[in-house]
């Protein structure tokens, strides 16, 4: 038995058998990814820029929807058990104004998985579009938290305030990122063959 609830491959399983043990290895492995990846930052306010969105992403295309959707709860978990994995070595959970970044790791995470198990990531059209996607999702949830967390501080938080505060700063590094996993992950797939 595993953690997946599909039966469609990942490129993790190219690498290793599908056990439980390796499912807790893995998923495990994703959420310390992701915290590594938090604290390359680029301090900024009210949003820092990090590797987090690369990590996470990344975590859903190779292990793909069910076990990057865990690793992405594992992360959030340790970081609100007062583990230091947040950005800037930060713990606890607190409703300040990357809230809703957190929780959209979660979906992001499933949904780039679930195309990878689609195969849209043996293509580097697939994963730009699947990495598009991811992205927007984050952002779905991360901006209407951000605009309610200005507003509880008593920043200006309509529509042209919110998207230059916690979008219009971070789309050359997305763009980056997904041209990165672009290039990566169909050598990945062609190199490792299909079952």
């Amino acid at each position: 038995m595993s953690l997946h609830l599909s039966a469609r491959p990942t490129l993790i399983d190219r690498v290793v058998p599908r056990t439980i043990a390796t499912d807790i290895g893995l998923v495990f492995a994703g959420a310390v990814l992701t915290s590594i990846a938090a604290q390359i930052a680029i301090p900024m306010w009210p949003v820092p820029i990090t590797g987090q969105t690369f990590a996470v992403l990344l975590v859903g295309a190779v292990l793909g929807a069910s076990r990057g959707a865990l690793s992405m709860i594992t992360y959030f978990s340790l970081g609100a058990a007062g583990l230091p994995v947040f950005t800037g070595a930060a713990a606890g959970i607190t409703f300040g104004t990357t809230f809703g970044y957190l929780v959209g790791f979660i979906a992001a995470a499933a949904i780039v998985g679930w195309l990878g198990q689609l195969s849209w990531h043996k293509k580097v059209s697939g994963v730009l579009a699947s990495f598009l996607i991811g992205n927007a999702v984050i952002y779905m949830f991360g901006l209407p938290w951000l605009a309610f967390a200005l507003s509880n501080l008593g920043f200006a938080n309509d529509f042209g305030a919110v998207v230059a505060a916690g979008l219009l700063p971070f789309l050359v590094g997305d763009a980056i990122k997904m041209v990165l996993a672009a290039a990566a992950l169909p050598l990945a797939w062609k190199y490792l063959g299909s079952k």
